[in-house]
């Protein structure tokens, strides 16, 4: 099949729920939440925190203003809607995507960052203590356990000689090895862990307790390959492999069955070489007339070079880049209007102001003259959002 570029463009954008009209603001309800969680399906979480935590953002761009608390209840209460994990990075993904990623969980030894190898390494009686601390009294956030460890162990505090780094190193590994879960955040965005069955509901429990009954790596892949590929609407495999960061050698044999089942069909895109795959029930709207302030992190532009090649944008994140190297700023938001990403916001909420600033708007050369209002209007609706009373 082929596509034009304007096509895909349309395709992608309704995969990820911009083609759906918005709730009236302030009126979305769970619902509205639970929708966007079935397209998108994995929410990349972020701690900077100067305009809002970027996991609120993915659902603003699609509803308007909304009640974060939902998003909160969400992740926090039970039955839970989303849990955490590493998926794209650290994410927000449906429960049931859990015990697909055991993949992952198996090689916390290997794959983990260098912290949490040495310390499941070098202290395993530090391991194995914080993990019976949580299973006993979780949930607990970091400075929790460690107070309660003080209590409860404090010779061997001596004899191992651990630290609160430590610890958190612990915390850590035990999360990537999915021996450990988040049952939510406190409002200083610190993590309470709690073992994975005090977490997952239903029968996602039983698979935390016993991981021989999670799905085997290779259906494993080809499950979230699929999903990616629900997600996109149309993308390459190294579009739908990127969604869950997973690796060459686990996304071809997936991508090949799905296309050998029909599940996918091969396509191009109008001058992109690589090839491309369209999921058979994907919506291809003629027309989409959306306006959104897009997450630095949203999963709509997580690929950049598919960003680059069906938005036409070149979209880098600069927060780590030093401020005089910067070309569009610190925390920038791309701009969609219609169907194309025009403009790239700086914003910055400066909360003792109550001032929604807007530090800097760089236009694409090509963007209409009406995308300019309609910016306005929706760093309005942010602002109220926010709680700010006014943009500047």
């Amino acid at each position: 099949m082929q596509l034009t570029r304007a096509q895909a463009r349309r395709i992608a954008l309704a995969a990820q729920g911009f083609a759906e009209p918005r709730p009236a603001p302030g009126t979305a309800t769970m619902r509205h939440l639970q929708r966007v969680i079935d397209r998108v399906q994995i929410v990349q979480i972020d701690s900077v925190n100067v305009l809002t935590r970027s996991q609120y953002l993915p659902f603003f761009s699609r509803l308007g203003p909304y009640d974060t608390a939902l998003l909160d209840r969400a992740r926090d209460r039970a039955p839970r809607r989303l849990v955490e994990y590493w998926a794209h990075e650290a994410s927000l993904i449906p429960p049931a995507t859990w015990p697909l990623l055991d993949f992952r969980m198996q090689r916390a030894l290997h794959d983990s960052w260098g912290g949490m190898q040495r310390v499941a390494r070098d202290h395993p009686e530090l391991v194995a203590a914080v993990l019976a601390e949580v299973t006993a009294r979780g949930p607990l956030t970091s400075r929790q356990l460690e107070a309660a460890l003080e209590h409860d162990l404090p010779r061997q505090r001596d004899d191992w000689g651990w630290n609160w780094s430590l610890v958190k190193s612990a915390l850590e590994h035990l999360f990537w090895a999915g021996k450990v879960s988040s049952a939510g955040r406190t409002s200083q965005f610190e993590r309470r862990y709690a073992v994975p069955e005090r977490v997952l509901p239903g029968h996602l429990a039983a698979m935390a307790i016993d991981p021989a009954a999670r799905p085997s790596p290779e259906v494993a892949f080809t499950e979230l390959m699929l999903i990616a590929a629900r997600a996109h609407g149309v993308g390459t495999e190294q579009c739908l492999r990127d969604y869950f960061r997973l690796k060459p050698h686990q996304s071809r044999p997936a991508l090949d069955a799905l296309v050998a089942q029909g599940a996918l069909v091969p396509a191009t895109i109008e001058g992109w070489r690589r090839p491309a795959y369209l999921h058979p029930q994907a919506r291809r709207p003629r027309t989409v007339t959306a306006q959104a302030l897009l997450s630095p992190f949203d999963s709509l532009i997580w690929q950049r070079d598919r960003t680059a090649a069906i938005f036409g944008m070149d979209f880098r994140l600069e927060i780590y880049v030093p401020a005089p190297l910067r070309v569009h700023g610190y925390y920038v938001l791309p701009f969609l209007f219609g169907d194309e990403l025009v403009a790239r916001c700086d914003l910055k909420a400066d909360r003792a102001a109550g001032v929604l600033r807007v530090q800097a708007v760089h236009w694409e050369p090509d963007a209409p003259q009406a995308a300019r209002a309609a910016l306005d209007q929706e760093l309005a609706l942010m602002a109220w959002w926010l709680g700010l009373s006014s943009v500047g």
